[in-house]
């Protein structure tokens, strides 16, 4: 368990908090690159880490990301112009670049040196994986971009999707990485081999975060393990086929936007790949058209079949693992109150992921500013294999984890 005073360090995300503060070193996903394909087009609004902010891309294709309110009389920019390499406020006509600078302020006199002062909050983005991502943090110290995998292969070997958690980031964190709900939450919806509660459980950290290994004892000499890779902040890597990763971005305190990806590094995904997904049967939700909303949601209690969970068939009654996952995550409140809890051994991976963030956050609390790690750090693959019983888990994560140079 948690205390309380260590349970609102790691949960709260809101502009100022250490929390907050810690993840802003990172890049954070924002929105899909085709919400803004084309230069010139309509503007997106994002909330993201708290704050309100309108997204688009400019005349000469460059990304922005600044403040919604236009700091005349705090209208919203949603509403403005996105013309000439920049985007103009409706209610006076102040206009603004991609790094927040006042290139025309048409309601003031050109000699007064107005302009000049004026300045919108904006944040550098960067487009990868499909996806524009920002980061948040001090411009003196903005990171590599981290080489997920997946954001490096052509667009046609991966697919994402999108969806919101009406519950803080660190649930979904967390309950990536538990490791025994895979027998239970989603029994009846996985393969055998995943259905049996492992014995074992490994922890090797790195400096991307660390991997987490679950492994089953056969009777012919081997173990049978799943490797997952938590990746820092808040990514996952996931032991499937195709492989898979989630990444759960903070939109405030209450709310996260999780983002799903089937992906295969070799070759283009095909429709047999992509069979579970596109029956939201995996870790993807169908969404109420035109929103991030899943339409199995605690509104309509998931649309739980109380006679299909007594069937045996299904554990939950509930379709879809990303569904299972997110009803649990979200039945815990929008904050879950650690102090509640009861961890075991089972629960190694979700220690070691507080125990990491609560350093880093009490790091960045003492002024000793934590830098992520290197983006070459994050070229790391989930795995599932046999090996024998007295191979040790950690000599193994070098030969069956790390990407090799081809893939860039």
């Amino acid at each position: 368990m948690l205390s309380s005073e260590d349970n609102e360090l790691l949960t709260r995300i809101g502009p100022g908090t250490p929390m907050g503060s810690l993840i802003r070193r990172f890049w954070i996903p924002v929105s899909f690159a085709d919400k803004i394909e084309k230069p010139d087009g309509p503007p997106v609004r994002v909330r993201i880490m708290g704050e309100n902010l309108v997204l688009f891309r400019d005349t000469e294709g460059r990304i922005g990301l600044v403040d919604e309110r236009c700091p005349h009389r705090t209208a919203s920019l949603y509403y403005g112009r996105n013309e000439q390499c920049g985007i103009r406020c409706v209610y006076h006509g102040w206009k603004f670049d991609v790094h927040g600078n006042c290139v025309d302020l048409p309601s003031e006199p050109s000699s007064s040196g107005f302009r000049d002062k004026i300045k919108i909050k904006a944040y550098a983005c960067h487009e990868a994986g499909g996806l524009v991502w920002a980061y948040m943090g001090a411009t003196d110290s903005k990171p590599e971009f981290p080489e997920l995998e997946w954001t490096l292969i052509p667009a046609d070997h991966r697919h994402v999707t999108r969806h919101i958690q009406e519950c803080n980031w660190l649930q979904g964190l967390e309950g990536g990485f538990d490791t025994s709900h895979l027998s239970f939450l989603h029994g009846g919806a996985v393969e055998s081999r995943m259905g049996v509660v492992p014995g074992r459980y490994e922890i090797v950290p790195g400096d991307f975060g660390f991997v987490a290994g679950t492994g089953r004892d056969l009777e012919d000499g081997n173990t049978f393990w799943t490797a997952a890779a938590m990746l820092m902040p808040f990514h996952k890597i996931i032991p499937s086929e195709p492989m898979a990763a989630h990444v759960w971005a903070p939109i405030d305190d209450e709310n996260t936007m999780l983002y799903s990806v089937d992906f295969n590094p070799t070759r283009p995904l095909t429709d047999e790949d992509l069979q579970r997904t596109k029956a939201f049967r995996g870790i993807h939700t169908e969404n109420i058209p035109g929103t991030d909303r899943a339409i199995q949601n605690k509104d309509n209690e998931y649309m739980i079949d109380r006679a299909l969970q007594s069937s045996g068939t299904s554990f939950t009654g509930m379709k879809g693992l990303g569904i299972q996952d997110c009803a649990i995550q979200e039945s815990m409140g929008p904050i879950a109150d650690r102090t509640l809890e009861h961890l075991g051994v089972s629960d190694s991976a979700i220690i070691r992921i507080r125990r990491i963030l609560l350093k880093m956050v009490k790091d960045e609390i003492a002024g000793v500013s934590p830098s992520p790690p290197p983006g070459s750090s994050y070229r790391i693959r989930s795995a599932r294999f046999l090996a024998p019983n007295d191979r040790k888990f950690a000599e193994m994560i070098g030969e069956k984890m790390h990407i090799r140079d081809e893939v860039r």
